[in-house]
């Protein structure tokens, strides 16, 4: 499959993507309950990044076109499609908007918010990420969500890591998605950053139950730093179509 820039911007094409195989039969194709369009072509791909892209003209388009990598990874390998994609950017500030939910069905932005890092992860800047329990640190890659429940936060929503050695120990850690009273952007003038989590990705309480009724139940989110030792080594960004995806 070729890689196709889009507009100087999108630097790499996902290779077979999203919702079904074409060369699959009905039988072998992952179930589908969202009536997606299955796209199967170099230009299906690109319509679907640039529709992402200008639904959030804000987000870096590499990390959308590493986020649809990612996700037709897994699907390639067996598991079943999403209607909805989050995506986080932690390389921008804590204090600027860099988690995006994605409708992947129509291409429409649903949520463009704030999210808070680790503690140890960094103050305004994240730099530090782990997969470890106590570290307080935020974990990179691909996550499938999974169900709700009420907790020290509040409603919370759990979440799988699906990449081994970078975040498979997040429900050994309690890594949830919540919200959080710290996710304020007055606070945030006051402290120089956002409140900072133990590791979780926390948003604004007013949004939260919202985004968390949004994406849970096995959709997808992916969190994004240009850690080079993920992207060498991050199963779901190497799989053979799309290894370069990973060097750019």
């Amino acid at each position: 499959m070729l890689y196709t820039t889009l507009k100087g911007l999108l630097f790499s094409a996902c290779c077979s993507f999203l919702f079904a195989l074409n060369t699959a039969t009905a039988q072998e194709r992952p179930s589908n309950p969202f009536n997606y369009a299955p796209l199967g072509n170099d230009q299906s791909i690109l319509v679907m990044l640039n529709k992402l892209s200008r639904a959030a003209p804000a987000a870096n388009p590499r990390v959308i076109s590493l986020a649809l990598s990612a996700l037709d990874c897994a699907l390639t390998q067996g598991m079943s499609p999403a209607r909805n994609l989050t995506v986080i950017d932690y390389s921008l500030v804590s204090t600027q908007p860099r988690l995006w939910v994605f409708d992947l069905a129509t291409g429409k932005l649903l949520f463009q918010e704030l999210v808070a890092h680790g503690m140890k992860t960094g103050k305004n800047f994240a730099r530090n990420f782990s997969n470890t329990y106590g570290s307080h640190q935020t974990s990179l890659g691909l996550f499938r969500t999974k169900e709700t429940y009420v907790g020290a936060n509040g409603y919370s929503l759990r979440m799988e890591g699906l990449e081994s050695g970078f975040n498979d120990k997040a429900m050994e850690r309690a890594i949830v998605f919540h919200g959080a009273d710290y996710v304020d952007l007055k606070l945030a003038k006051k402290l120089g950053h956002l409140g900072r989590s133990h590791g979780c990705p926390a948003v604004r309480r007013g949004i939260a139950r919202k985004v968390i009724d949004t994406i849970k139940g096995e959709q997808f989110l992916f969190s994004y730093y240009p850690d080079q030792q993920w992207l060498a080594k991050s199963q779901f960004l190497n799989c053979s179509n799309n290894q370069s995806l990973a060097k750019n």
